[in-house]
């Protein structure tokens, strides 16, 4: 059972992103501040839930929480920045854009920066023990997804429907067929000629 916060004390955001890994698309972030007494047995790493629970909670977290934002940090911006920093970029663009600001940060994995005067840790698989955190991870990650699926729309032969943009066979053997989109993140190494397909 996760736990609903890091500590207790102090309102707190957790935060998570989704779409580090794809090779096309943008990366989405989110933070959110649940009520001290939030409580679903659904809830957990969104990693490990089914894409129709994923959606169910989604509708719960966007209902119950105190405040929640999610962020996008696009192809070009990963490319100019590193994937790395565009996950903290999309996190900070989150935090900022909270209805309440928090007094603490939880964030999901190792790595961390920001300009606010907001302390902060981070945890690794983070969103398997805060509830918080798995509530982000859920944000993020069905945002993300009902994004690719758009994009799919426009390019149906990548696969971005069922795969995400992430980088399946399917989706290289495409890329080795119709080439790159304004989508795909070119500092992926996503060129047809650098592409494994084992």
């Amino acid at each position: 059972m996760l736990e609903n916060s890091y500590q207790t004390e102090l309102i707190e955001a957790g935060c998570d992103e989704a779409g580090r890994g794809c090779l096309a698309g943008s990366v989405f972030a989110a933070a959110v501040i649940l009520p001290s007494d939030f409580y679903h047995p659904l809830l957990n790493d969104s990693k490990q839930m089914t894409e129709r629970r994923r959606d169910q909670l989604r509708a719960i977290i966007e209902r119950e929480a105190l405040a929640w934002s999610v962020q996008e940090v696009t192809a070009e911006r990963i490319d100019v920045i590193n994937i790395l920093n565009a996950s903290i970029e999309g996190m900070n663009l989150a935090i900022k854009a909270l209805s309440t600001t928090p007094e603490y940060i939880v964030v999901d994995g190792n790595r961390f920066h920001t300009d606010l005067s907001i302390p902060w840790c981070t945890i690794v698989k983070g969103d398997g023990k805060y509830a918080n955190i798995a509530a982000a991870s859920v944000l993020a990650k069905t945002h993300r997804d009902e994004y690719m699926m758009r994009l799919a729309e426009e390019y149906p032969m990548y696969g971005w429907a069922k795969n995400k943009g992430y980088p399946t066979r399917e989706h290289r053997l495409a890329i080795r067929e119709y080439g790159l989109t304004p989508y795909h993140r070119l500092s992926f190494n996503s060129s047809p000629e650098q592409l494994e397909l084992f």
